[in-house]
């Protein structure tokens, strides 16, 4: 599936051998025993961000407004002790500064969004495109968006047309960043990249897709409009990963449990 921006992505999906619970004293070594369970072992842990990369595609402009020689050069995400933002709009972080610091927090926190559980509910999706991008592209993503996520891409993943689980089961999408990088900054534009983290799957005895982890980067083209940083395009690609560990995997009920009980965060730098 193709990417906004020229990239290509692959989905990588995750097939349960045998029955049974699908957690319960299975273990994540860090290597695969054979190629064989390197082919056959299945669910959907990226078809959410390929769609959202099949969404995007032909999404517009690169926003590369403002690279030039004197671009400041990209640097590590450093912790600078300024606070998040405390105002949210439809639920999303809003209100960012007007600054580069401002712009890796805007990008952070849209790279939750957009790799959110909501983003597959129809109505909810509405309210994130409205929030998150510039007002000119809205319409053209959010039906784009509308095409990646159909009823059979959702039954895919073991939802219903209304991007819900079945009853007794909890779908997983929660996104972590790991750093932010500037690559260009302007008062207008600043394209930002967003190492990411995250678990993707359904929490269910008898899921056919259960809840494993991915590794991404996501590079947000960020424009400066209605006094925020809003999202004008965006794409995605794999890596970097490091190299699995040999951790257990909880059971089923303990990851719907800890996806009930632990909240998520506002970034900022």
């Amino acid at each position: 599936m193709s990417l906004g921006d020229g990239e290509s992505g692959q989905t990588r999906t995750r097939m349960p051998e045998g029955g049974g619970d699908l957690y319960g004293g299975a273990r994540r070594g860090g290597r695969r025993s054979s190629s064989r369970s390197l082919v056959t072992v299945v669910g959907v842990v990226v078809l959410l961000i390929a769609a959202i990369a099949f969404a995007n595609r032909g999404g517009g402009d690169s926003g590369t407004e403002g690279d030039s020689a004197d671009a400041p050069k990209a640097a590590a995400t450093a912790p600078s002790g300024e606070k998040p933002v405390d105002s949210k709009a439809a639920g999303i972080p809003s209100g960012f500064a007007h600054d580069r610091q401002g712009a890796e927090s805007a990008a952070a926190n849209y790279a939750v969004t957009l790799v959110s559980a909501d983003i597959l509910k129809p109505a909810r999706r509405t309210e994130i495109v409205r929030q998150v991008f510039v007002t000119e592209k809205q319409a053209s993503l959010e039906e784009r968006f509308n095409r990646a996520y159909t009823k059979e891409f959702l039954s895919n993943v073991g939802l219903d047309e209304n991007g819900n689980a079945p009853k007794g089961s909890t779908y997983v999408s929660r996104t972590m960043p790991i750093g932010t990088k500037v690559t260009s900054y302007s008062e207008t534009t600043a394209s930002v990249e967003v190492w990411c983290t995250g678990v993707f799957g359904t929490a269910g005895e008898k899921t056919t897709n259960p809840v494993s982890s991915d590794w991404f980067t996501m590079t947000l083209q960020l424009r400066w409009a209605a006094d925020d940083w809003k999202v004008d395009s965006f794409s995605q690609k794999e890596g970097p990963a490091p190299v699995p560990g040999d951790d257990k995997a909880s059971t089923a009920e303990e990851m719907a449990k800890a996806v009930q009980e632990y909240g998520g965060f506002t970034y900022a730098r």
